[in-house]
């Protein structure tokens, strides 16, 4: 799914140059779940933006198939965000004006997907994460829990090859942290899709059979 070959990332800041990631190499295989651990500041999130055609490396290749995220224009950046690839967040970013059904509704939207089509999907969506009756709710009508659930529903909707999850229970008590887990752990073992989760919980590393453990802008494995 991903080959990354001598990737480093650097920014400019205030006249002095910061390197997030240094000549990193890894193979993440199709149909893989792994964890990314490690401190603030290690290059976890940098890693999650290059893996999700947010950003670009400095130097390096980072293939996602046959292609080089590394050389395709903003456009074709773009299409590969919008079809291939769902994200999940630890802050959930639902629009709050809208419903859970609403809101997963928007994934489809750069897609042209017409709008029965789109209602449909969005529904099988919610159905999928346990939602179905709250299709109407807004996002402050539901819990924590139950919002996560909408995002995981509106990154899927789409069917994604990758979900991308930073955080996902960053926000969440145990019990529900669990939960969304078990859900996560679900769907990719149902759907076959590549799981790349970043978490600095202990508990929810554990639950994955590969750990990549980030530091000073290195990728190793635990």
């Amino acid at each position: 799914m991903y080959q990354l070959t001598g990737v480093t990332k650097s920014y400019s800041q205030t006249k002095r140059t910061v390197t997030a990631l240094k000549d990193v190499d890894l193979t993440i295989a199709d149909g893989e779940l792994v964890m990314i651990q490690g401190p603030t500041g290690g290059g976890k999130s940098t890693l999650l933006q290059l893996l999700g055609a947010l950003d670009r490396p400095t130097s390096g290749s980072v293939m996602l198939g046959d292609a080089d995220l590394a050389k395709q224009d903003d456009r074709k950046l773009g299409e590969l965000r919008a079809s291939e690839i769902g994200f999940v967040f630890q802050g959930f970013n639902l629009i709050p004006t809208l419903t859970a059904q609403e809101n997963v509704e928007t994934a489809l939207e750069p897609l042209k997907v017409s709008g029965p089509e789109r209602i449909r999907r969005a529904r099988e969506a919610l159905e999928s994460v346990g939602l179905a009756d709250r299709a109407t709710h807004l996002p402050s009508e539901l819990s924590g829990g139950q919002q996560q659930r909408v995002a995981i529903a509106r990154a899927l909707v789409k069917e994604p090859r990758v979900l991308l999850a930073d955080e996902p229970t960053g926000n969440l008590d145990e019990q529900t942290r669990d939960e969304i887990m078990d859900l996560l752990e679900g769907l990719w073992r149902d759907r076959g899709l590549t799981l790349i989760v970043v978490t600095h919980d202990s508990e929810v590393a554990r639950r994955s059979p590969r750990r990549l453990r980030i530091k000073n802008g290195t990728v190793a494995e635990r």
